[in-house]
């Protein structure tokens, strides 16, 4: 028996292709620029095996300032030509556009409180990477697109949220999506006219990172390439976001895991910056769990500047901004031991967790040792074995807030930090700096205090306490603890009582 409700759609082919126009123009101008314009065909011919019945297009070149824009116009046609490569010559074009799925895509973005709009009228430029891929990727306009737009403002939390309203969109039209970023890797360029046989990657730096994303993306770590901006952002010597977007969007559309199978068809230089075909399918198995960790959300409050350097390893959290408070482990290697010691102790080198402290909920471990100083990643009430939250959760999962104890959860809050500290060696009396993350300060404040008082009251170390509009779990209280490394570990003193 067939249900009456639709099937909902779902991701079957995501590729990473150039936006420049050289592979479409001049591909015979340069051998790199032919092996280009070689894998555009396979990823074509990959496309047409997907059984794919729609194209979305993430442009990193069609900006916008306010929210995002979906094309909508069911067959935009035009002659296009490059603004920095006119000489190319010109790209006539007519396209088959899916008009109500870019509407289904706009209430889908606004929907997680983004800001959206569509565009349908005659002659709106098309960016040059849509043209450019839509031409080499679907010739004869067998499969419609839609195409969304890159804000030039937008950070890391509303480009996944983008993406998770493009996942949104693509379940409740029922259809086979093939999901398409058109970008460069690094994205620097030569500043002055080159001849075509002079081209390279710009810089020593932007050819390893590039190398590093490549590898990932072989792996099928689409979720890693995501978190990964954060070591590029501080390292590349252009601070741009314009090459983490679509890797933010795509990450955001597929589900934020590593659960693919990738392929890098090709890897050149195009005037300079790192240009590269790459293929993804969902796989049942991969490597799934992520590598990093970073803020996750759902829907858009207008926060800014998520990945700027120099808040990495630091979150200044304030009234209104939807932020997770931890301290991500920033390794690429993100290895732990399997090693055990006394109290359940995790260690490799200074990184420290423990079976007596809940679970972390990413990609971190519960303390980090920076010579004498122990630093703990954000600390909840939640319960080492149950996982149950003292005092009962703020909210269910429909997202409807409940009656709870503040007091029970405060409490439940310091005796986590009590065990990592004692299976880390410290103690609480060696804290020296608390920073509490609070989700109703107006509600909280006098319990959280109040309970606060008990067990620091003699030690009386530095404090700093916020109001956040939600933490990761359901809770309302979280701690971030700086304290001294003594190199005692007191977890036997506890089992010998």
């Amino acid at each position: 028996l067939m249900s009456e409700d639709p099937v909902d759609g779902k991701v079957v082919l995501a590729l990473v292709v150039p936006a420049h126009p050289h592979p479409l123009l001049c591909p015979e101008q340069n051998p790199g620029w032919a092996r280009l314009r070689a894998a555009y065909e396979e990823a074509r011919e990959l496309l047409e095996a997907s059984e794919a019945e729609i194209m979305l297009i993430y442009s990193t070149l069609w900006p916008s300032i306010i929210g995002h824009q979906f094309q909508a116009q069911e067959e935009p046609e035009w002659v296009h030509v490059d603004d920095d490569f006119h000489h190319l010559g010109s790209m006539p074009y007519k396209f088959l556009i899916d008009a109500e799925f870019a509407e289904t895509w706009k209430q889908a973005a606004q929907s997680r409180g983004l800001e959206g709009r569509t565009v349908a009228y005659h002659g709106f430029p098309i960016d040059t990477g849509s043209v450019v891929a839509l031409s080499l990727l679907n010739p004869d306009n067998r499969i419609p697109a839609a195409i969304c737009s890159s804000n030039v403002y937008a950070n890391r939390s509303e480009t996944i949220v983008l993406g998770k309203a493009t996942h949104d969109a693509i379940r409740s039209s029922g259809k086979k999506a093939a999901v398409i970023v058109v970008t460069s890797l690094s994205n620097r360029m030569f500043t002055e006219p080159i001849q075509p046989h002079e081209d390279r990657i710009h810089s020593l730096k932007d050819d390893e990172w590039n190398r590093k994303l490549l590898e990932f993306l072989a792996d099928g770590r689409i979720e890693d390439v995501s978190q990964l901006s954060r070591q590029i952002h501080e390292q590349i010597r252009v601070q741009k976001v314009v090459a983490f977007k679509p890797m933010w969007w795509l990450a955001g559309v597929t589900g934020q895991h590593n659960h693919f199978t990738g392929e890098v068809h090709a890897y050149e230089p195009i005037h300079g910056a790192g240009c590269a075909v790459v293929s993804l399918f969902p796989a049942a198995a991969g490597l799934g769990d992520k590598e990093f960790d970073e803020d996750d959300v759902e829907s858009y409050h207008g926060d800014r500047d998520v990945v700027a350097s120099e808040q990495v390893g630091v979150v200044a959290a304030s009234a209104g901004a939807q932020t997770s408070i931890e301290d991500a482990d920033e390794s690429l290697s993100g290895v732990e031991s399997d090693g055990r010691g006394a109290g359940g102790i995790l260690s490799d080198a200074d990184r420290m967790s423990t079976e007596r402290a809940p679970k972390p909920v990413g990609a971190y471990p519960h303390a980090r040792r920076v010579g004498d100083l122990l630093y703990l990643s954000g600390v909840g009430p939640r319960q080492a074995i149950s996982n149950a939250i003292p005092g009962g959760p703020v909210r269910d999962q429909a997202g409807e807030s409940l009656p709870y104890d503040m007091q029970a959860q405060t409490r439940a809050c310091i005796e986590n930090v009590v065990s990592i500290l004692e299976d880390s060696g410290s103690s609480l009396e060696e804290v020296v700096d608390v920073t509490s993350f609070l989700v109703d300060m107006d509600r909280d404040f006098s319990d959280y205090n109040e309970v606060y008082a008990d067990f620091f009251g003699s030690i009386q170390p530095t404090r700093t306490t916020l109001a956040v509009a939600a933490l990761p779990t359901p809770i309302a209280i979280e701690l971030k603890v700086i304290a001294r490394y003594t190199g005692v570990d007191r977890s036997q003193d506890d089992a010998e009582v």
